[in-house]
């Protein structure tokens, strides 16, 4: 039997108490979680929690940028495996929506309310318009979106996920995020979307 490497070991349980956390985080947000409340409920040393990062503050950051690249991975995925160009853009923005929608009202109160994590967010936000703007490129250089500017669209586009990340969208409209990011793709694909014979 060969020894357990301890660096790997310990790897695999900070990547675990990272994947606990984010499904705590966002059911229930982190502002109100201190150290000794997250290891009572995660049921953990918080020595173990510390194996995650240095701080609450960094483990929160930690916890936030773990979800969001998760989810990016995941929506890229789907995204890779639409081979319909036209189709692309609606899986994408249908994806995001998807990932979003576990996450509570108390989470992204609590993004809203710590700069640092809200920031996260923020990038996610832009990064995500540029890929929008990306897969109008694609759509329209394939023949199978209409051509448009794909900057317009990005940025219009990117103003929508400001203002439903700001949480001015689901103010107006009573939408949680994720519905608000299907009904945006109903708008932006429907009027994108080539009409085929």
């Amino acid at each position: 039997m060969s020894p357990v490497d301890p660096t790997a070991r310990a790897h695999q349980r900070r990547s675990e108490l990272l994947d606990r956390l984010v499904a705590l985080y966002l059911a229930e947000g982190f502002s109100s979680f201190g150290i000794g409340d997250l290891a009572a409920r995660m049921r953990c040393s918080r020595t173990s929690l510390y194996l995650v990062a240095d701080s609450k503050e960094q483990i929160v950051l930690a916890a936030v940028r773990g979800y969001f690249r998760g989810a990016a991975q995941r929506i890229e995925a789907r995204v890779e495996a639409e081979p319909d160009r036209a189709a692309r853009l609606r899986t994408y923005l249908l994806a995001v929506a998807e990932e979003l929608a576990p996450v509570s009202a108390r989470f992204y109160a609590d993004l809203a309310a710590y700069p640092p994590a809200g920031e996260v967010y923020e990038e996610n936000t832009r990064l995500a318009a540029q890929r929008v703007r990306d897969l109008v490129d694609e759509g329209v250089a394939a023949g199978a979106l209409r051509p448009v500017a794909a900057d317009f669209v990005g940025a219009a586009v990117a103003e929508v996920m400001t203002g439903i990340q700001a949480g001015r969208v689901g103010a107006a409209s009573g939408l949680s995020d994720a519905e608000a990011y299907r009904a945006l793709a109903d708008v932006v694909v429907g009027g994108l979307v080539r009409d085929r014979e």
